[in-house]
C-alpha cells in the first residue's frame, strides 16, 4: 500500500491529472473533496478525454500532447469500491481481479490512508514467492 498518496480536487483541470500520471509515474488518482474521497481518475479516463484539445503540452523528449481542459468532477469515477487498512492484501487482491479494477482506495474513518494498485500485489506475490523459495531451499540443507 502506498500511503503518501497524490491526489486532486474535483474542482481541479484535467491536465493537472495528466501531469500527475505522466511525471509522477502513476496511473490511479483519487479525487479529494474537504478530505473525503469522492471518485477517482485512470490514465485510462484520460484518454477517453484527449480528443478535442484546447492546449498543448511539449513533453522532455520534444512530443507535443493535448489536454482537454475539463474540471475532474466531469470525468471522475464516483462509484468506489474501496478497502480498510486492516484487510488482507489477499482480499484486495481478489476484488481487484472480481471487478478488473487496478486499485483501490484504503479509506479508514471515511478519511483516505492511501492506495493499493496492482504493482503492489505483484510486489508482494513476488515477495512471499521468494519467502516459499528461500524456506524450501533452507529445508532442504
Amino acid at each position: 500500500m502506498t500511503k503518501q498518496v497524490l491526489t486532486v480536487s474535483p474542482a481541479d483541470k484535467i491536465d493537472r491529472v495528466f501531469f500527475l500520471i505522466n511525471f509522477e509515474n502513476i496511473r490511479h488518482v483519487p479525487v479529494v473533496d474537504k478530505e473525503k474521497l469522492v471518485g477517482m481518475l485512470s490514465d485510462r479516463d484520460l484518454k477517453k478525454v484527449l480528443g478535442p484539445a484546447k492546449k498543448f503540452v511539449e513533453k522532455p523528449d520534444g512530443t507535443t500532447v493535448t489536454i482537454a481542459s475539463r474540471q475532474v468532477r466531469t470525468l471522475m469515477t464516483r462509484k468506489l469500491i474501496t478497502i480498510e487498512p486492516e484487510q488482507r492484501a489477499a482480499d484486495a487482491a481478489a476484488i481487484m481481479a472480481k471487478r478488473k479494477i487496478g486499485a483501490l482506495p484504503v479509506v479508514h474513518k471515511d478519511k483516505l490512508v492511501g492506495i493499493i494498485t496492482a504493482t503492489d500485489i505483484l510486489q508482494a506475490f513476488v515477495q512471499l514467492c521468494n519467502r516459499v523459495e528461500n524456506s524450501d531451499a533452507s529445508d532442504k540443507a
